[in-house]
């Protein structure tokens, strides 16, 4: 018995590094980040920043600041190939912007522009238009089609609407078309927000578009799923409007949910809606996470699970800290999220969370200070980017 304690003393000194980090020669604090897949992945943050890289992290190369962007921060980046992407920045009014680059980033050009003064951009999906969507006049050119996601305002982009009341900022928009311009649609008017309410621009993973007029919205007190359609004969639109509490923390402004993923294999099939018969959520695991990022060391509200159902509740073990990003793997069947102090990972769909701690030879703090995820990359402040070793989560 004796030689057992000198073999797992090998086994942890041979052990894989779990996140291997990157040069990517910027101090500026990332925030997002977006895996193509094929070696191909983006990266986006403070000063007007964006990388890319096309071998798989071992080269991140900085792109040309898009115009007037300098002071700008990127919290957002959707990527389609290793030419095409569209960055999206977070700020009050204006400041709230979208770029596109087609030439792998050495020209940008201004797409859209927050059309509410007070309003701020917290998250963006898009992607390429495909055979399984509405169709678009005859194009040459790649579509974009996606939607952005913002903190409630008096959102006056839609001439007809006479509503004062605060509702989140929901607009879709098209780019890219060779013959029709870019379009930038009116905001959904009817997600009223409560006293306080709004949504964090952590790790642009806020938002979730399931189709042409799905969405999921997470707030730091709830996730919204709103739905829209047409009703005959009359051809008036109706929305479907429906929300799951997060029983999290959300006294202050910094306390809430700042992070959701589903595992794509369990959604609900969508059903067709009457205004008539109520709100319907759509079951799906989902893992929120969160908690205060004044008090990143507070793990006892950092996570929330459904199990499949259509309620939210407490984690039985929390991830061991504030947590700003969360998602899935599914050739692990593994849950990861990541945050100031550390990495935890959870194989039984959120319900139990374990740090990943730093193997033998690694940095102490090879774990720790991340903002967001996009597997397998993981990105954070002072121009941070880690690659995660696969074998870690087996």
């Amino acid at each position: 018995m004796r030689p057992l304690p000198l073999i797992l003393l090998a086994l942890t000194a041979t052990a894989p590094a779990q996140w291997t980090i990157q040069p990517s020669n910027t101090t500026a604090s990332l925030r997002g980040i977006h895996a193509l897949g094929n070696g191909v992945a983006w990266a986006s943050g403070t000063q007007g920043t964006v990388l890319h890289t096309t071998d798989d992290g071992t080269t991140w190369q900085t792109c040309t600041t898009p115009p007037d962007a300098e002071k700008l921060d990127f919290r957002g980046i959707q990527a389609f190939d290793a030419q095409t992407a569209i960055v999206m920045s977070s700020g009050k009014g204006d400041l709230s912007r979208l770029y596109k680059t087609t030439d792998a980033c050495k020209t940008w050009k201004l797409v859209f522009t927050n059309p509410d003064k007070e309003g701020f951009w917290d998250s963006i999906v898009a992607h390429r238009v495909g055979p399984l969507d509405e169709p678009t006049c005859p194009s040459s050119t790649m579509v974009i089609r996606g939607s952005i996601f913002g903190d409630p305002a008096i959102h006056k982009s839609n001439e007809f609407d006479k509503v004062t009341i605060p509702s989140f900022y929901l607009a879709t928009f098209t780019v890219g078309s060779s013959c029709a311009p870019d379009t930038l649609n009116a905001s959904a008017s009817a997600i009223f927000s409560g006293p306080n309410e709004a949504a964090f621009a952590a790790s642009n993973s806020v938002l979730l578009q399931l189709g042409p007029s799905m969405f999921w919205l997470a707030t730091g007190r709830e996730l919204i799923q709103y739905a829209t359609g047409y009703s005959s004969p009359h051809h008036y639109e109706t929305f479907s409007l429906c929300g799951m509490d997060f029983p999290l923390r959300h006294e202050t402004a910094s306390q809430g949910v700042f992070s959701f993923a589903v595992r794509n294999d369990s959604i609900e099939k969508p059903k067709a809606f009457k205004v008539s018969s109520g709100p319907h959520c759509l079951t799906a695991n989902i893992v929120a996470v969160g908690g205060d990022y004044l008090a990143p060391d507070d793990s006892s509200t950092t996570a929330v699970y459904t199990g499949g159902s259509r309620k939210f509740q407490l984690a039985k073990t929390m991830p061991h800290g504030y947590r700003s990003a969360v998602a899935y793997d599914p050739k692990t069947k593994t849950w990861i999220t990541v945050g100031p102090n550390g990495t935890d990972i959870s194989t039984d769909d959120g319900k139990n969370w374990r740090p990943l701690k730093p193997a033998a030879g690694e940095a102490p703090d090879a774990d720790q200070n991340w903002n967001a995820l996009s597997l397998p990359f993981v990105v954070g402040p002072k121009g941070r980017i880690g690659k995660l070793n696969p074998t870690r989560l087996q």
